[in-house]
Parts: C-alpha cells; structure tokens; sequence
C-alpha cells in the first residue's frame, strides 16, 4: 500500500505510538541487499560506504531493526542514542509532529533499554552492511566522561563506528561537553580508551547545530588534534523559526524541515574551519535528492535522514540514493567523491 495512503491512517495516532507501531512491523519485514548505483560508493574513516545515505540516530534508539532499515536502501544505519544504565526518558507526551511545518519535536531524554540489550541484538546480527552505535550518558550520571568511555568499551565490538552523541538538548547540561576544556577530557578519554583496547574504529563525534563560531573553531581544533574520524552536523535545534503548526510553543529539540537553512549554515561554517581536514556528516532537513546533492556540494561526505521518513515514506532513502546518482551523472561526476566540497568558499 502506498504510504499517501497508510499516513493518515499513522498520523490518527500519537507520535511516540506510531513510532513504536513502525518498529514493531519493520521487525516482520522481509530482509534484502539493497544495489547501489557504484558511483554513490565512498570511503569515509576507513569505512567503504555502498551509498552516503544514511539513517541517523534516534528512529532505532534500541538496535531493533537495522537490518530492516538497511534493506530499505540506506548505506548504513546509525543506532542509539544508547546509554550505559537504561533510562525511561522524559516524561510524555514527549513526541510530536508539526505536519503543516514537516517538523518534528522531541523531548525525549535518550529512553533507551541500555547499552546490554541493544549489545545483544547487535550481536546476534550477520553483520551485512554499515551499522554504527551513538552512544550517551546517563542523565544521573555522576561523571558523564566515564558514561561515554565506558559506552565506548561497552558497543565496540558490534559496530562499524561509534558516534560520542554530545548535541542533545534534552538531558541537562549534555551540551557543556562541547565546552572546548569538556571536549578535549572527554575525547583524551574515549580515543584512549579505544588505543588501550586495541579497537580502532572510527570514532565520530555528533554536535549541535546552536554553535557560534568561536564554538565551531573550537571544536574542530580539539577534534584534529585528538585524531576524532567525522563530525557530524548537527542533531535538533533550540532555536524557533517561523512555524504554523499548533505544536510549535512545546519544548525540545526541533527538526526536519525547519531545520534545513540552519543545517546547511553550520555543514558550511564547519566545512570553513576544517578547510577539509575532518570529513563531515550532514543531517537536519534532508528530505530529497536535490537537498542531498547540496549538502555534500557544500561539504559534506555522507547525509543522515530521520524526520524526513515521518513525512515521506520508508521509500525515502532508496529515491534520495537514486535520485543522487542521477545528479551526479547529470553534473559529470564519477563518484561522490568528486562532488564533495566543490561548492565551499
């Protein structure tokens, strides 16, 4: 059934319970190999991804179904956020859609069932295609730098990469880890908690997309310093621009489409301080082909979708991935590669 049918039928529910109605029919789904188009392939940190594509953290907060989500046509799947101790989150209503907007906003508080469950499931997995961990701390955590070394030593042998998740706006005080003297402790921590392991996987670093310049300059020193594989940029805002949905005054972090100017404006001051030294990770508003396309034009290697599936479909990743290899073949490109930067000033 075409999803303009089924979404209707979703959005009579509330949001968290839809959210969970989806997990609970991906899990039913037939598995398949999604094939690629081989210009889409790209080797970020080591890593041969089939398709920049992604799906970012928080649709599979708990390692259910990135099995599922891959065969959907995502280059790969980044599961969590997961936290060493579970946690149910904030309180609900938590969850809600601004649909004239295409927006989202939660206030979730990283409700995950904790790092063990989601390590079992992960572990049980055939490992066929790109699956990374984002990992947090607990909210009650007496020091979240050890939350995150020990969630790094916890997941490392069931993921492809491992994403610090230090941009949430919905566990008090997260964000002061971005703090340039917190980030340099807590990176020290986890990138030498992976040497002592002898694990080295690339280890990405997820940031918020409220950061002043002084912020961005900052954070990109501290992470080529202590050798940090990607950034990505960035999780939800604080910040409101014009909206019309009804939802608009509740707290929490805001999403997709609203999201897109603000996204695009710190990939690019990101992409400005690292000169592209750092590949960076663009999410926040992608929702087609063409806002793709420009997001790596702008300099980003890969892209993450989430709240864009909300409105346009579980088909979303696989017309974003064929639609983008048309506009490279379009434009004379061979590979992603090639396009990636080419509009950064």
């Amino acid at each position: 059934m075409p999803y303009r049918t089924l979404r209707p039928l979703i959005f009579a529910l509330p949001a968290e319970p839809a959210h969970r109605l989806t997990i609970g029919a991906l899990k039913l789904m037939p598995r398949s190999e999604p094939i690629f188009a081989s210009s889409l392939t790209i080797n970020v940190a080591g890593i041969t991804f089939p398709s920049p594509i992604g799906l970012a953290a928080g649709f599979d907060k708990d390692a259910e179904v990135p099995d599922a989500m891959l065969s959907l046509g995502f280059g790969f799947v980044e599961v969590g956020t997961v936290t060493p101790l579970p946690q149910a989150g904030n309180p609900k209503p938590r969850l809600f859609r601004l649909a004239e907007d295409e927006g989202v906003i939660n206030r979730m508080g990283f409700n995950n069932g904790g790092q063990s469950a989601a390590h079992a499931r992960l572990s049980k997995r055939k490992r066929r295609g790109i699956v990374g961990v984002n990992i947090g701390a607990n909210k009650d955590a007496a020091d979240r730098t050890l939350d995150y070394v020990n969630g790094f030593a916890a997941m490392v042998d069931v993921a492809d990469y491992i994403t610090v998740n230090i941009s949430s706006p919905n566990t008090p005080g997260l964000r002061g880890l971005q703090d340039k003297a917190a980030l340099d402790e807590l990176l020290d921590g986890v990138l030498g908690s992976r040497t002592a392991l002898n694990r080295h996987i690339p280890v990405f670093l997820k940031v918020a997309p409220d950061l002043d310049t002084q912020a961005i300059d900052d954070i990109v020193d501290v992470c080529a310093r202590r050798g940090v594989d990607a950034l990505i940029i960035g999780n939800t805002t604080i910040s409101r621009p014009s909206l019309t949905s009804g939802w608009r005054a509740e707290t929490g972090g805001l999403s997709g489409a609203p999201l897109k100017t603000l996204a695009m404006e710190k990939l690019r001051a990101f992409r400005a301080a690292s000169d592209g030294s750092i590949p960076l990770i663009a999410a926040g508003g992608i929702d087609s082909a063409e806002e793709a396309y420009a997001r790596i034009r702008a300099g980003a290697s890969l892209v993450q979708i989430y709240s864009a599936l909300v409105y346009h479909g579980p088909g979303l990743a696989r017309r974003v991935s064929d639609g983008l290899a048309a506009l490279l073949q379009r434009d004379g490109f061979a590979d992603v590669a090639g396009a990636v930067g080419v509009d950064a000033v």
